[in-house]
C-alpha cells in the first residue's frame, strides 16, 4: 500500500475541527448475519462473556501478531494497513499524505467483542476537518464479533480453541479490511489508494456495469429503484432516490467482492445465490423499508432483487474468467 504508514495512536481531534460535514457518508458493512441492534461502538470492549455449558469465555487468548501473521499470507497489503493497529479499540493512524497545501490522514480503530449474530462490521468514514491545521482526517472502526467459535466446521478443523479464535478472528478481520481499503481508494486523492484490492474491485465495478451486462445490470437497479420508492418519505427528489440506487448498487458489488476475495483467500469459496440472498435484504433495509408499501409487497420484490443480483454475480464471474481475471 502506497503512503507513509505511522506507528503511533491518534491523538484526539481538537475543538476546530468539524465532524461529519456535509459531504461524509454513512454505511456500514457488515459479514455474515445481520443484527438489527448494533453495538455502541464507544462502549468498553466485552473480554468475557457467558456461554451456555461455560462459566465465562475470555477473548484475551488469542494473539494478536498471530492473526496478523494469517493476514499476512493472504495480503500484503492488508497486512501494512493493521501491522500497526493494535485491537484495543483506540485509533491508529494508517496512512498519512500531502496533496497541495493539505494532510490527508486514515485512522482506523479495531475492536475484537462479542456482541449478537454479525460477525463483523464496517463504520466508517467519519471525517474530521481542520480548518487551522489544513488537515483531513477520516476514521473507521472495524467490529469482530467471533461468535461461531463452536461452528462445526471450525471445531473439526482446529481443535485447539486459541488457534480457532484466532483464524476467525482473522478472517472476520480480512473481510471487513477488504471494505476499509476500497474505501480508501475512493476517499483518498487519486493515485493514493490504488492498492491491488481496490483496482481489482474497480475492475469488477466496471464490469458489472459493461454493455455486456446491461440486461443483468437495468434488472437489478430496477429492482433498486423499486426498493427506493417503497422507502422513500415524499419529500426526496428523483435525483436523490437515483443517487441513493447507485449508492446502493456499489455496496452490493463491493460486497459480492469482498466476499468472494475472503473465501479465495481462506480457501472457503463464495456461493452467488447464497451472497444474492443475504444481500438483497440488506440493500432492501438501506433503501429505506416498507414506508409506502405493505410488508409483503416490500418481502416480494426483496426476492425478485435477489434473484436479479444472483444472475448479475453468475454473470461478472463469467466475464471476468473470459478476460483471465482471477
Amino acid at each position: 500500500m502506497r503512503g507513509d504508514f505511522i506507528k503511533r495512536k491518534t491523538k484526539p481531534a481538537g475543538k476546530d475541527v468539524n465532524a461529519w460535514d456535509e459531504n461524509s457518508s454513512f454505511w456500514s458493512y457488515g459479514s455474515q448475519d445481520l443484527n438489527t441492534s448494533v453495538p455502541n461502538a464507544s462502549s468498553p470492549t466485552s473480554f468475557f462473556t457467558f456461554i451456555p455449558n461455560v462459566p465465562y469465555f475470555d477473548l484475551r487468548i488469542y494473539r494478536e501478531s498471530k492473526v496478523k501473521s494469517i493476514i499476512k499470507v493472504h495480503s500484503e497489503d492488508m497486512y501494512q494497513l493493521l501491522e500497526n493497529v493494535h485491537f484495543d479499540g483506540d485509533y491508529y493512524r494508517i496512512k498519512y499524505i500531502r496533496s497541495g497545501d493539505w494532510e490527508y490522514c486514515w485512522d482506523l480503530a479495531v475492536r475484537v467483542q462479542f456482541f449478537g449474530k454479525m460477525l463483523g462490521m464496517t463504520l466508517y468514514p467519519k471525517r474530521l476537518v481542520s480548518q487551522k491545521e489544513k488537515r483531513v482526517v477520516y476514521r473507521s472502526m472495524i467490529l469482530v464479533n467471533p461468535y461461531q467459535l463452536w461452528d462445526e466446521t471450525l471445531v473439526n478443523k482446529f481443535w485447539n480453541l486459541q488457534e480457532r479464535i484466532e483464524f476467525l478472528i482473522a478472517r472476520i478481520l480480512f473481510h471487513e479490511c477488504v471494505h476499509v481499503i476500497i474505501s480508501l481508494g475512493n476517499i483518498m486523492p487519486s493515485g493514493f489508494g490504488n492498492t491491488d484490492i481496490y483496482l481489482e474491485f474497480r475492475k469488477m465495478l466496471e464490469v458489472s456495469v459493461s454493455k455486456k451486462l446491461s440486461t443483468e445490470h437495468n434488472n437489478v437497479q430496477f429492482r433498486l429503484w423499486n426498493l427506493v420508492l417503497f422507502g422513500a418519505s415524499g419529500s426526496e427528489s428523483e435525483e436523490k432516490l437515483l443517487e441513493r440506487v447507485q449508492e446502493i448498487y456499489e455496496f452490493l458489488i463491493n460486497e459480492k467482492y469482498s466476499n468472494q476475495k475472503t473465501g479465495k483467500a481462506f480457501h472457503s469459496p463464495s456461493d452467488n445465490k447464497k451472497i444474492a440472498r443475504k444481500y438483497a435484504w440488506m440493500a432492501a433495509v438501506k433503501a429505506g423499508g416498507s414506508t409506502q408499501v405493505t410488508r409483503r409487497i416490500w418481502q416480494v420484490e426483496a426476492r425478485r432483487l435477489s434473484i436479479a443480483l444472483k444472475e448479475l454475480f453468475d454473470r461478472i464471474d463469467m466475464e471476468l474468467s473470459n478476460i483471465g481475471f482471477k
